[in-house]
């Protein structure tokens, strides 16, 4: 099974994987699943860290890549149609990086992780995880 992490549930998957359930741990963590982080989460964990919103241990170019490898999970570029795609979304939700999230999950056809119920609103395979 293909699932892209939303970028709450990545971090979560670090810090605090108890607030995830126990299905959505289970399948992080089946190494049989391929998991993926797109590079918006990252973009969006770069800049929240920057402005101060998201203390991390380290910086995100030391804090992001290794967790990735320990984990086998998979980074996902932003394609030219993943960014096209969002011009077709309804507007359900503004958040700009869920926004390319959702798409990529739709173009992609990879369900995508969430513990935000507003994706539901969407035509992309949900798994909620919390």
């Amino acid at each position: 099974m293909k699932i892209l992490l939303d970028t709450q549930c990545w971090l979560w998957w670090i810090a605090a994987p108890e607030k995830l359930n126990q299905s959505a741990r289970r399948r992080i963590a089946d190494r049989r699943n391929t998991v993926y982080l797109s590079a918006a989460s990252s973009w969006e964990i770069a800049i929240n860290y920057s402005i101060g919103k998201l203390p991390l241990p380290e910086p995100p170019m030391q804090f992001i890549p290794p967790r990735l490898a320990r984990d086998a999970i998979t980074a996902l570029p932003i394609k030219i149609m993943h960014t096209l795609h969002v011009a077709d979304l309804p507007r359900h939700h503004k958040a700009p990086f869920d926004r390319i999230l959702i798409s990529q999950s739709i173009t992609e056809d990879i369900p995508i992780m969430t513990v935000d119920r507003q994706f539901e609103l969407y035509e992309a395979n949900i798994i909620l995880a919390g």
